[in-house]
């Protein structure tokens, strides 16, 4: 009887817009983390910026692209979701091209002009800026168009797409990568978004405003709102503790690539970058249920040392299927410590600030991806190419999973704000 609810749930208990935005999730997802999981490697070696520079590059695209949701959401909120998601795609789709066209014979003479590396920091940081509309159009979209008692059902759909995203979308790149050359990937996304830009202007619809919705915040008043967050030191300190986790995560797109192919002589990169996100999608259900009944800095904690010895798995054996085993592992850290993120840091906020504060929830994601870039360059420059020790780097990015580890438990007991009662 239950699944027949759920069934009925998902026919009638969504909106034409909630299955046209997340059906636009889906092929965005599979264009962004394509070109993410070639981008490092292209940058290096077919655009000619080495590890280090190519590093740094797509840890500043990540970085900006997840901490500017933090601002374009007013921007959204103003100018509606269906202008803001065709912006969207026409910066997606126009970024990406620029960023092939680096690799592209007939964009020689253009790059060379302006240089390569300032060419690549301004069309990284155009597409970045178009990608940063993304999560405050398909999540508010998701909000306005679902029942009150299915939110959870319409988040965890939500979830589930990026996840299949996740997954999918570097095995297609790996199919362009064979088939028609690396530079190709960054082409595919572009027109990728040409046709989301055009199934936004054909079949989406602007979601209506609930009758008590808030109207559109000010610029000035998200400044204001973002001066307050800054000021709160303990939130700040917590966020940059958890960054930890994700400074781990990026070395999964900016270290490992190279670490497969010139160590272990493993070409098809790609297909050991899924592994995280398959796992995610197979372990999320089953481990959220679990650990129900765990507290949140518990879950976080003991998932945050699962996903940091993981590290150490290859290390003590040093195979590409060793590294497969160390992802899964690396999964299931992360399937315990995610879902209570965001019920901790909706914990610490002040009751007047909830909504402020969540809106920082993305902040350690771009604080990871700004350290991992340049630190995942100078460890594959440092122990792949200079002193011929790869497992090296492996100890490195543990230690700082450890550190961060032993850093937030003792946040937690000595200065973290206890449970308020009801």
């Amino acid at each position: 009887m239950n699944w027949r609810a759920r069934l009925e749930d998902l026919r009638t208990g969504f909106s034409r817009t909630y299955w046209v935005a997340n059906t636009l999730e889906l092929f965005e997802r599979f264009a962004f983390y394509g070109s993410k999981a070639v981008l490092t490697v292209y940058l290096a070696e077919k655009v000619g910026l080495g590890p280090v520079v190519a590093g740094s590059l797509a840890g500043l695209f990540s970085g900006v692209l997840y901490s500017l949701p933090i601002v374009a959401g007013t921007f959204v909120d103003r100018y509606g979701f269906k202008r803001s998601l065709a912006a969207c795609f026409a910066l997606f789709c126009v970024g990406y091209f620029l960023i092939g066209m680096a690799g592209l014979e007939f964009g020689a003479g253009i790059v060379a002009a302006v240089g390569r590396q300032p060419y690549v920091i301004a069309v990284l940081l155009l597409t970045a800026i178009g990608g940063s509309l993304i999560k405050p159009c398909i999540v508010g979209t998701v909000a306005r168009t679902t029942r009150p008692d299915l939110k959870s059902l319409g988040y965890s759909i939500y979830y589930m797409l990026v996840n299949i995203g996740g997954a999918v979308g570097p095995i297609l790149a790996l199919q362009v990568r064979e088939n028609l050359g690396i530079e190709y990937v960054l082409v595919m996304s572009s027109l990728t978004s040409f046709l989301l830009l055009l199934g936004t202007l054909l079949f989406f619809r602007e979601p209506e405003r609930a009758p008590d919705e808030k109207p559109p915040t000010s610029m000035a008043q998200v400044l204001r709102d973002m001066v307050l967050v800054f000021g709160n030191l303990r939130f700040m300190s917590f966020l940059v503790i958890f960054s930890g986790f994700w400074i781990m995560f990026w070395q999964i797109f900016y270290s490992l690539p190279f670490y497969l192919k010139e160590v272990l002589d493993f070409e098809r990169f790609e297909l050991i970058e899924t592994v995280d996100a398959w796992s995610i999608i197979v372990l999320s259900v089953p481990i959220t249920a679990a650990m129900r009944r765990w507290l949140p800095i518990r879950a976080m904690s003991v998932g945050f040392g699962i996903a940091t010895c993981s590290w150490l798995l290859i290390v003590l054996l040093p195979t590409w299927q060793m590294v497969v085993v160390a992802m899964f592992f690396f999964a299931l850290g992360e399937a315990m410590q995610a879902p209570r993120f965001y019920e901790y840091v909706a914990d610490l906020a002040p009751r007047e600030q909830v909504g402020t504060f969540m809106g920082f929830a993305f902040l350690p994601v771009a604080i990871g991806s700004f350290v991992a870039g340049p630190l995942g360059g100078y460890l594959v420059q440092h122990y792949v190419y200079e002193q011929r020790d790869p497992e090296g780097m492996w100890l490195v990015v543990f230690a700082i999973g450890l550190a961060s580890t032993v850093l937030m438990v003792l946040y937690d007991r000595l200065f973290a704000t206890r449970k308020r009662p009801a």
